[in-house]
């Protein structure tokens, strides 16, 4: 599975997504910051499964629609921050979607999440990850599960790291700093974290009009999973 993740900064960089789709074979893309009044239903070959609807600037996921089926999707408001209540830029800040591979029966969960901007505390956000990856589990427990997107957490990563992975999850880093709009918050701000995958790869792509760097995540299923399979074949 490959599956880009992308910032847009407030959809400036819309215009780039057929390209993107189109030149890395993404089979799911993932975006934040999204106008989700001025999204098309397809984008090159891929699907829209969902977007988020309660603020104008949002999360979307797309799929490959000769890969997999969508089962159902969920998207939930998280904590928020002092900067949400003020100026309520994003409502929900997760959006997850359950798919079935059609080739090999198997169901996965891929999420786009947009965490809290840097005016809030670190302890805020690891609430909204830690709150947003159980929601997925309500998706299928026990599933394969990949959450994708702005993290707004470019430093104490290690302590992050520690955190998720007693949730269960691991967390990756792509392979060099994914913001650069501010030379003292430049880093690692787009990643993943996941459960039931291998994460082959994370790359960072060249920028475009976006603030952000696009993200390419490479993974694969690291065991078989029976979980969701019946369900699969019933739905």
């Amino acid at each position: 599975m490959r599956v880009i993740s992308y910032n847009l900064r407030k959809h400036r960089a819309a215009g780039e997504l057929v390209g993107l789709v189109e030149q890395h074979g993404a089979d799911v893309l993932c975006l934040q910051e999204a106008d989700t009044t001025d999204i098309p239903a397809t984008i090159a070959g891929l699907r829209l499964a969902d977007a988020t609807s309660r603020n104008r600037l949002g999360l979307a996921v797309y799929y490959r629609e000769n890969t997999y089926r969508a089962l159902g999707v969920r998207s939930i408001a998280l904590k928020k921050s002092l900067h949400d209540r003020v100026l309520k830029p994003a409502e929900e800040r997760m959006l997850g979607v359950r798919l079935h591979d059609i080739d090999h029966g198997q169901d996965v969960i891929v999420a786009s999440f947009h965490a809290a901007p840097l005016t809030a505390l670190n302890s805020l956000r690891r609430h909204q990850i830690r709150a947003a990856l159980d929601e997925l589990a309500e998706l299928g427990d026990g599933l394969p599960t990949l959450m994708v997107g702005d993290y707004n957490y470019p430093v104490f990563k290690e302590a992050l790291g520690q955190i998720v992975r007693s949730h269960g999850y691991e967390l990756t880093l792509s392979d060099s700093r994914t913001y650069t709009r501010y030379r003292f918050f430049r880093g690692h701000y787009d990643f993943a974290t996941s459960v039931g995958f291998d994460i082959d790869r994370v790359q960072t792509l060249p920028q475009g009009l976006s603030d952000h760097l696009p993200i390419l995540v490479t993974a694969h299923i690291s065991a078989p999973s029976v979980v969701g399979t019946a369900d699969a074949q019933s739905a």
